[in-house]
């Protein structure tokens, strides 16, 4: 009797489903802990999941709990989850019954201190220098002296007027102002976007493109420069075609972009002082090359001057040089009355020859002899062109005669061309119109698409609520898919099984038994679609 009385509460008490017991837990924990702060370190991030929720845990020495961020959150987010990043998650403990778990809900991500942040920004710098991305000979030297400056910065701050005084003060130079936020959620991208859109310009175009960038912000605390740590701005400045000065807080400050950036500067002053060199001093080292140089070409000319003067003395006198020279010119003019005379007596005996060789009656028979030939000539090139004439004029009949005949054959030939490739397009639209789907639809079927217009071929694929388009022979019609078991029509579906009749007379009892029972299953079969 103890026994029984014993068992009797919990005999009595009452009984609770899966998903009653469920709710009641999940009421209870989240009235419970409905706003917490939690610090951890996130674990088994992978990024932002298809649907842009975010699942990933946090944990510390101890214990573990499961996290999510929904799509909207994460979006808002100003500090994004990053794996083995320490954070203070701010939120709302709930459960999931479908794991029996509970996980908290994040509304907001902190850094757990500057603890986190070093933590954090070592984590980047290492992964970051494994791609290569802080390797040295990625750097390069900026221009001696660049004909434009782009000066990524605030527009409103005192780093901006530092920068442009000193260029002022050592060499004027055109400058280019990007105008960014060089704090907070922004900060990054927008920095990130100014370097790529400087690389964007065009050379020659309406703006000019900078031969030097200079990305520069004033000192701040740590949380102040975390922009200029950002993995896009460091990626934009590694993949910068024009060379980058990075110029960000005091000189004990640092940050990632320093290690991409080709010079880094102590200070934006200093970056300015980079860019340029002081004009005053150029100046002066160009006068002064000048003089050296005007110098060293005077004394130059002034060495090879003597040096002429004693080639001078070793050379010869004119009247040396001249006496043998002279002395030839006067033998050849003695010689010269002999031979003239000498060369017109051998050039009269050879005329007096030839014009006793030449007489009237020669040249009489030399042109008989001419002409003869000529008249040959004539006589035979007149038979040529005559010949020459009469097969051209053969051939050209002949040609005709040709023509003529492929004329005459073309015509039919041409109708019957026309006529079998009317025969065959006729046939191949009859293929057509066989194998469209469309014919298909006229015979009853339907064609199903998803609100991408991909064709569905099985129930299966269908998800509930899902948006459908339903396309029949004489338009289409949107729908909504309903819950149920796929392949099964629901309850007063067209498709459902007709509600059993009674046979009557000996003709229902005669129908076949196959009948009866293929229709309802042909008619929940899915519906054939041609694509």
């Amino acid at each position: 009797m103890s026994d029984l009385l014993t068992e009797s509460p919990v005999g009595n008490a009452p009984d609770w489903t899966v998903s009653e017991l469920s709710g009641a837990l999940k009421r209870t924990v989240e009235d419970a802990f409905g706003h917490v702060r939690v610090r951890g370190e996130i674990s088994g991030y992978r990024g932002q999941h298809s649907s842009g929720h975010a699942y990933f845990s946090l944990k510390d020495t101890n214990a573990r709990i499961d996290a999510v961020v929904w799509k909207p959150t994460f979006n808002r987010l100003r500090l994004k989850p990053e794996e083995g990043l320490e954070v203070v998650a701010i939120g709302r403990i709930t459960t999931f019954p479908g794991k029996s778990s509970y996980q908290i809900v994040i509304e907001q991500l902190e850094y757990a201190g500057a603890g986190a942040i070093m933590a954090m920004l070592d984590e980047r710098k290492r992964r970051l220098a494994a791609e290569g991305l802080f390797a040295p000979e990625r750097k390069r030297r900026p221009p001696f002296l660049p004909r434009v400056i782009g000066v990524v910065t605030s527009p409103t701050g005192a780093v901006i007027r530092d920068i442009l005084h000193r260029l002022s003060d050592r060499f004027p130079r055109r400058v280019l102002v990007w105008p960014v936020r060089v704090q907070g959620d922004t900060c990054g991208p927008e920095v990130a976007a100014a370097i790529r859109g400087f690389n964007a310009l065009e050379p020659g175009g309406p703006i000019p493109r900078p031969d030097v960038l200079i990305v520069a912000r004033g000192g701040g605390s740590l949380e102040d420069l975390l922009g200029f740590s950002d993995e896009a701005v460091v990626r934009a400045a590694a993949e910068s075609a024009i060379p980058l000065i990075s110029a960000v807080g005091h000189e004990t400050d640092v940050t990632l972009i320093d290690f991409a950036a080709d010079v880094r500067a102590p200070t934006p002053t200093a970056a300015a002082e980079m860019a340029v060199p002081v004009r005053g001093e150029l100046v002066a080292a160009i006068q002064a090359g000048g003089a050296r140089l005007i110098g060293a070409m005077a004394r130059a000319a002034e060495r090879r001057r003597a040096d002429l003067r004693g080639l001078a003395r070793l050379l010869p006198s004119a009247e040396t040089l001249l006496a043998v020279p002279r002395q030839r010119l006067d033998l050849a003019s003695g010689r010269l009355p002999r031979a003239l005379k000498a060369n017109a007596a051998a050039h009269r005996l050879q005329l007096t020859r030839a014009e006793g060789r030449l007489s009237p009656h020669r040249l009489v028979q030399l042109v008989a002899g001419r002409r003869e030939r000529f008249t040959l000539v004539a006589g035979r090139l007149d038979a040529a062109l005559r010949a020459n004439a009469n097969a051209h004029r053969e051939r050209i009949h002949r040609a005709r005669e040709r023509f003529e005949g492929q004329h005459a054959r073309l015509g039919p030939a041409w109708r019957r061309a026309l006529a079998e490739r009317g025969r065959r397009l006729d046939a191949i639209g009859k293929l057509m119109g066989a194998l469209s789907y469309r014919g298909v639809l006229a015979r009853g079927f339907a064609l199903v698409r998803d609100a991408d217009g991909q064709p569905l071929r099985s129930a299966a694929a269908i998800a509930s609520g899902q948006r459908l388009d339903i396309e029949f022979a004489d338009g289409h019609v949107g729908a909504v898919a309903g819950e149920g078991n796929p392949g099964i029509p629901p309850v007063g579906s067209p498709l459902a099984d007709p509600p059993p009749t009674r046979a009557r007379g000996p003709r229902a009892r005669a129908e076949p038994k196959g009948k009866a029972k293929d229709l309802p299953a042909a008619r929940a079969q899915p519906t054939l679609f041609d694509d």
